[in-house]
């Protein structure tokens, strides 16, 4: 990847959009940058309880077959929930293990008491649980037991009198986010890259990318294509669903990090896809996913010869491709992905050429959709017909024809 394009995926995935406060990302690195490379006519969406943002290509076409795109910008954080008489800042772990929070720098975000809107960030503190090792219990000490969320606190090197009041003198109340500092890298091998907030910075860096990719190949005639930004994603897809109710998409595909299970230690006897980082992007087979739509999506990067990996999901796909099944919308939905390792740790590790390849099979896939007469109509008459399967001869070998004598 480029020197340009690994900084504006830096630039995304650094950018504080902790859940809730996502607009570092959307306003402040996806907006402009999109808005820069859209040709004219192009038009953001915005919206009032949330700070996703929708890129349409052809605004008030409600004609038009609608594809979304969705990544999501709402990052993982901790919370502040108490403050210690001996200064300690006791913190939520949200969706992070434990363990693998402490010793790690961290960036804390304030609301000013005596000025609301104006926020601060105070660096230079680590997560900590138990001080040292010299006073942890011997359970843990050997790792048969582990750090439990209740045990984690803020440390910020507060020292001499009224610690506690040192803390809120500088604006500390519950319910302030915490995320963690590491942005990313180019890894020892070919094409990585690690750091922390891969998920879903990389959702939305490959939305953007193919916004530019569609617009440097003269945009669509025959589709409107929806490159959605969400939020709220991290709990509970709360963001997606109001962006497809607000829209209506009929195609709408989530893009979202999946997981190298090739390479996670300890999941061998779950007989897990064999996905891994480094060889192509990842399409989700089963929940809601599109058969149609996922037909058009491998065809499209068997074509162009772009690596792709087949992922597995029962009831639920666990991204924003859910969005439309939540929003009550009827449309062919899919999701998308890349594998990445050490997911929800501030070392989470990924592969330039899964993204890329992402990317391009995305652009290819609206293409291709861009060229059907009537897509509407076509994605309502080609439904899969399992009772039309061709019976599959026996694979073994033939028995040659024998006389009665043999």
């Amino acid at each position: 990847m480029p020197d340009e394009q690994f900084g504006f995926m830096r630039d995304i995935l650094s950018a504080p959009s902790p859940v809730g406060i996502e607009g570092a990302m959307t306003y402040g690195v996806l907006k402009p940058w999109l808005e820069s490379h859209a040709p004219s006519g192009w038009h953001v969406h915005q919206f009032q309880g949330h700070a996703g943002i929708v890129m349409d290509t052809h605004p008030g076409r409600d004609d038009l077959f609608k594809i979304m795109l969705i990544g999501h910008a709402d990052k993982i954080r901790m919370q502040v929930r108490s403050i210690g008489d001996d200064g300690k800042i006791w913190i939520n772990s949200d969706s992070f293990l434990p363990t693998t929070l402490i010793g790690h720098e961290v960036k804390l975000f304030s609301e000013d008491p005596a000025d609301p809107g104006n926020y601060r960030v105070i660096e230079g503190g680590t997560v900590e649980a138990l001080g040292a090792i010299h006073f942890a219990d011997n359970a843990v000490r050997t790792g048969d037991k582990g750090v439990k969320k209740e045990q984690l606190y803020l440390e910020l090197q507060i020292h001499g009198e009224n610690k506690k009041q040192q803390i809120e003198n500088l604006g500390v109340r519950p319910g302030d986010s915490i995320i963690l500092n590491r942005p990313i890298r180019r890894g020892f091998s070919p094409d990585t890259f690690y750091g922390a907030y891969l998920d879903n910075g990389l959702g939305c860096f490959t939305t953007a990318e193919v916004a530019r990719l569609i617009a440097e190949r003269g945009g669509t005639s025959q589709v409107r294509v929806l490159f959605a930004i969400a939020s709220y994603e991290e709990i509970g897809r709360m963001g997606s669903r109001v962006l497809a109710g607000e829209l209506e998409p009929d195609v709408l595909i989530g893009v979202d990090v999946n997981h190298d299970y090739t390479a996670a230690p300890g999941v061998g006897d779950r007989r897990l896809p064999r996905l891994e980082m480094g060889k192509g992007f990842t399409m989700c087979v089963g929940s809601i996913a599109s058969e149609q739509l996922n037909r058009i999506i491998e065809t499209t990067a068997h074509e162009q010869g772009i690596p792709m990996q087949r992922d597995v999901a029962g009831v639920d796909t666990g991204t924003d491709g859910m969005a439309g099944v939540l929003a009550g919308v009827d449309c062919a939905a899919t999701s998308i992905g890349f594998p990445i390792r050490n997911m929800h740790t501030i070392s989470e590790t990924g592969n330039t050429r899964d993204v890329l390849a992402a990317a391009h099979a995305l652009a290819g896939t609206i293409q291709a959709l861009d060229t059907l007469p009537d897509p509407h109509q076509a994605f309502r008459d080609n439904h899969p017909r399992l009772d039309q399967a061709t019976p599959l001869a026996h694979q073994g070998s033939a028995k040659p024809d024998t006389d009665a004598n043999g």
